[in-house]
């Protein structure tokens, strides 16, 4: 009986140090979540940008090129 009882509490110890195990990694698991988001968020307006800044320089060219065939 004392050694059921012994296996029990033990038992119990372990689950509650499993669980409080995967709770930090479920906290470090979002963090890192967070991070990466961030970081795509960064790279996504960084890309748009870029893309701004080809268009309108194509634009541009263009608008110079014209100029230059009227004269």
């Amino acid at each position: 009986m004392k050694a059921w009882k012994l296996a029990c509490i033990s038992g119990a110890g372990q689950a509650e140090q499993s669980k409080k195990a995967e709770q930090a990694k479920r906290k470090a698991d979002k963090k890192h979540i967070r991070q990466l988001e961030a970081e795509l968020r960064r790279k996504d307006k960084a890309l748009a940008e870029t893309a701004a800044l080809l268009v309108l320089s194509k634009k541009l060219n263009v608008l110079y090129e014209f100029d230059s065939e009227e004269d």
